[in-house]
């Protein structure tokens, strides 16, 4: 029987928007993966499409999602009684079979510039206030360089970008010379779309942060969610989902550890002590 939501009476929603639009190939091999989830676990979830430019902050803050991505600093940050359900390993020996990824700092692969140092000066961008890849990491990374030259390094901020994509997209347009990139995008569009891929050139990478995991906004109950796991995990080897593993980059799926998100509270608050990091 599907799980409604007991206000509305209504299927409750699977959602993988969060990877599903900085490369949009990405969008059909989400959605079929969740159906194939969402069929084989019978909670009778809607895989929701929620294309750009819906914000996703408005997504997260939906009552009825029964298994979303979520960036896991809003997660940890979230007051209401979430529920963890799985993360993704992505494939790449920098993962290192972990649920984790990182912040690419990334300039257009014509640029003259090589190291994180030559982009100081010029015009960096970022996504939103609440990213982890696209804000907090990237000014965690610069840190120790504001505080050596006592200034911003850029001349110019712009944002917010809203999205991974919107990275990639105001970079090769020419609006910022640098720019935070999930590492998980950034390999999707490398496989993805190679050709954008190769437009990019990586100068810097950040410290590791807990993957972005699908979590249940909604109550649900352990035993769903024990099914709803063991399920994910069986999608990581079913042989009928090997096009789409192989189109997502999916190593595997594993059960998320709450403290590690927990962790990124305390990330942000210190990204947050020099207002002109940037």
């Amino acid at each position: 029987m599907p799980v409604a939501d007991e206000v509305s009476n209504t299927p409750l929603i699977a959602n993988a928007r969060m990877y599903s639009s900085g490369a949009p190939e990405a969008a059909a091999a989400w959605t079929s993966l969740l159906n194939w989830v969402v069929t084989r676990a019978g909670c009778g979830f809607e895989v929701l499409d929620y294309p750009p430019p819906k914000p996703l902050d408005a997504l997260w803050a939906r009552a009825d999602l029964g298994c979303a991505f979520m960036c896991g600093l809003p997660y940890a940050r979230d007051l209401r009684p979430l529920t963890p359900i799985i993360a993704p390993v992505v494939r790449g020996a920098r993962y290192q079979g972990r649920p984790i990824y990182f912040t690419d700092i990334v300039v257009r692969g014509d640029s003259s510039y090589q190291t994180l140092e030559d982009t100081f000066g010029s015009r960096i961008g970022f996504t939103v206030h609440h990213s982890q890849s696209g804000y907090v990491a990237l000014r965690e990374h610069l840190f120790p360089y504001r505080l050596k030259i006592g200034h911003s390094p850029y001349r110019e901020v712009v944002g917010p970008l809203y999205g991974a994509r919107d990275i990639v997209d105001a970079l090769l347009a020419g609006r910022i010379d640098v720019g935070p990139l999930d590492s998980y995008v950034r390999d999707l569009i490398g496989n993805l779309q190679p050709g954008t891929g190769a437009q990019l050139r990586t100068v810097a990478t950040t410290r590791a942060s807990p993957m972005p995991l699908f979590v249940a906004t909604a109550p649900i109950g352990q035993d769903l969610v024990g099914k709803l796991q063991a399920v994910f995990m069986s999608a990581a080897r079913a042989d009928e989902l090997k096009a789409e593993r192989d189109m997502l980059l999916i190593a595997d799926f594993v059960i998320p550890e709450r403290a590690a998100y927990e962790a990124l509270r305390a990330r942000a608050e210190a990204a947050a002590i020099y207002p002109d990091v940037w």
